[in-house]
């Protein structure tokens, strides 16, 4: 494997896996929310 075809496979790996860590975070707040509902400040 020559240094090209090692620094692309990197950036796609990397890139890949950035998206999928951020798609797993963004699973884990929807749930967090339906789980843990934000309750609203009562103003008086």
């Amino acid at each position: 494997m020559s240094n090209w075809e090692f620094g692309f496979t990197m950036m796609v790996v990397g890139m890949g896996g950035t998206l999928c860590v951020l798609t797993l975070f963004a699973i884990l707040m929807g749930l967090l929310k339906k789980i843990l509902p934000e309750e609203e400040e009562k103003t008086e």
